[in-house]
C-alpha cells in the first residue's frame, strides 16, 4: 500500500474533532518546506555579494 493511501486511511479513522489538527499539521509541513527552499538562496547571498558588488561585475552587465 502506498504511503498516501495509508495516510488517507488513518485520517478516515480519526475522530472528526481531530481532522482540523491534521489539516493544520499538513499546512505547517508545506510552509516549512517552502521556507527551507527559500533559505538556501538567502544564506548564499552573503558569500555571493562579494562577487556581485565588484566594479568589474557592474561593467560586464551595463550593456544588457
Amino acid at each position: 500500500m502506498e504511503t498516501k493511501e495509508t495516510i488517507f486511511k488513518e485520517i478516515e479513522s480519526l475522530p472528526k474533532p481531530l481532522i482540523p489538527e491534521v489539516l493544520n499539521f499538513v499546512r505547517f509541513l508545506k510552509s516549512k518546506t517552502i521556507k527551507e527552499q527559500l533559505s538556501t538562496p538567502i544564506l548564499s547571498e552573503t558569500s555571493l555579494k562579494k562577487d556581485w558588488l565588484r566594479p568589474e561585475e557592474d561593467e560586464a552587465w551595463q550593456n544588457l
